[in-house]
């Protein structure tokens, strides 16, 4: 069963990625949901290694792309070769064609890379020159930022941030974690051997996508989660806090989002329908990086996920 299959991926990384269940929670739910990831927070909180455990877990080929300044975008998608023995170009397939992909510090790349990587993102596919390259069917991108150093960074426009899935905020373990996570790199390191798992075929990741579409969604949180949309939009109509704190609602694709992720939470959970718990678990992730804030709201220096808590607080709940 694919269900057992992701729970039993779901253990194997909690063993691997230490302190982070948040993460490797979100990390299942964008590969079945089919969307990308945006994973910010300080260096050393084992994201490369979360990606590439999912990818040993998930029969799958992995890469890691390091974005920087000098970056072009055929570095990405690749580019046409000319083979002097036949007199013609043949295209070279960049790293962008893989299963997995790991985009490190993605905000240090020009907008010119940037590009290439939105239409990889929402379009499954590249194009160099006059010919367009459909990239592999199971293909998620995990992004990351690094919030402590900006110097040299190029923000990601709105654009671009609406197209991944999800935005997670990743914070230090505690201290008992980092015990453990000591002890575990120690034991790595002497042993020279990393836990293995058999890796879910990719024809149960597409399977495991279409049960969780038909997971059932009850008519009264199908207008819930429109009404959490409509508080981005039309704050006035919510609160007068609201009203003050945004500057811009978010889009369809935000809705789309929080019924996919919600969907695939519930799934997760060994359940046939769709809980007002799930929807609230996965709306800060949704929202967070689509979101504008207003100047106010910044110069009270009120955080985003503020305004989604408050948000949750008013809009009623079936």
């Amino acid at each position: 069963m694919p269900l057992n299959n992701f729970h039993a991926l779901r253990s194997y990384l909690d063993k691997i990625i230490l302190g982070q269940p948040t993460l490797t929670e979100n990390l299942l739910i964008a590969l079945i949901a089919d969307g990308h990831l945006l994973v910010e927070g300080p260096p050393g909180l084992a994201k490369t290694r979360a990606v590439k455990a999912l990818c040993d877990g998930v029969e799958g080929d992995f890469h890691r792309i390091q974005f920087t300044p000098d970056l072009l975008p055929a570095d990405l998608t690749g580019t046409d070769i000319y083979r002097a023995q036949t007199g013609t170009f043949e295209f070279e397939a960049g790293p962008i064609f893989h299963n997995l992909i790991l985009a490190d510090e993605i905000n240090r790349a020009p907008a010119k890379v940037q590009s290439a990587l939105l239409e990889a993102m929402a379009e499954g596919q590249v194009t160099v020159g006059k010919h367009s390259y459909k990239l592999p069917k199971l293909f998620l991108v995990m992004a990351t930022q690094n919030p402590l150093e900006n110097e040299g960074t190029y923000p990601l426009p709105e654009a671009q941030l609406d197209r991944f899935l999800m935005h997670l905020n990743l914070d230090y373990p505690s201290a008992e974690t980092e015990l453990e996570i000591m002890r575990l790199s120690r034991n790595e390191a002497k042993t020279q051997q990393i836990e293995r798992i058999t890796p879910i075929p990719q024809e149960q990741v597409f399977a495991a996508r279409k049960q969780a579409l038909e997971i059932y969604l009850a008519e009264p949180l199908e207008r819930y989660i429109v009404d959490i949309i409509t508080a981005t939009r039309q704050p006035q109509r919510f609160s007068d806090q609201l009203a003050k704190w945004l500057e811009y609602g978010v889009s369809p694709r935000a809705t789309q989002s929080i019924e996919r992720c919600a969907r695939a939470r519930a799934w997760l959970k060994q359940r046939d329908f769709v809980s007002p718990e799930d929807i609230q678990a996965v709306v800060p992730n949704v929202l967070r990086h689509r979101l504008l804030l207003s100047y106010q709201a910044q110069a009270e220096g009120v955080s985003r996920d503020e305004v989604i808590n408050h948000i949750l607080s008013q809009v009623a709940v079936p």
